[in-house]
Parts: C-alpha cells; structure tokens; sequence
C-alpha cells in the first residue's frame, strides 16, 4: 500500500469463505473493489487470502465519514447481504485510526 498519512481510517475485514460460489464472489469482489475505488475518500485496500480460504482485506479512508458512506452504500449493503448468505462462514470488521506509517524494501 505504501506510507499512508497519520489519522488515515482502516476498515479492517478477517473472513473465512465457504466453499460455494466461488465464481460469484469473485465476480462480486472484483465488482466492489472498482466501486469503492470511485468513493469519496478512498485512499487504497490491501488483501490476501491463504490456501484455507481465510481472508484479510484492508481498506483505507481519509475519514471516518468516508468509510461509513462505503458501508452504507447501498450496491455494498447488496454484496454484503449476499456475502452472509453465500460467501462467508464467520467474518469481523475492526476500524482503527493510523497513527505512524512507514515503509521498508529490500534493494
């Protein structure tokens, strides 16, 4: 992601996927991350996910307000409808402030 700015908003989603629909949500996925890159407010999002299925995606703001919009928009409130009823087993959400952000390469 790169050195984000001190008071930067991070939406933080751990989520273990089922095994259905796997197509579909990476349908839905790619659709989100387009969507929330055109939100007022959004900085950037980094993500992974392991062989098991377990996920973490972090997505960045450049407030509080912006990050709520994202969760209260209504295409994302869809997905996420359809990510309790399809995609995922368990999932949790923690918001935090940055307040030191540094970075680090080998060269």
């Amino acid at each position: 992601m790169g050195t984000l700015p001190s008071g930067t908003i991070s939406v933080m989603f751990i989520a273990q996927r089922s095994e259905k629909d796997d197509d579909g949500y990476a349908r839905a996925a790619a659709a989100m991350g387009d969507l929330s890159a055109c939100q007022p407010g959004y900085i950037g999002i980094d993500s992974v996910r392991g062989h098991d299925g377990l996920g973490i995606t972090i997505s960045y703001w450049a407030s509080e307000a912006d990050a709520k919009a994202w969760r209260d928009h209504p295409e994302h409130i869809a997905i996420r409808e359809a990510g309790r009823d399809r995609w995922y087993t368990s999932y949790s959400l923690h918001v935090a402030m940055i307040t030191r952000s540094y970075d680090w390469q080998k060269t």
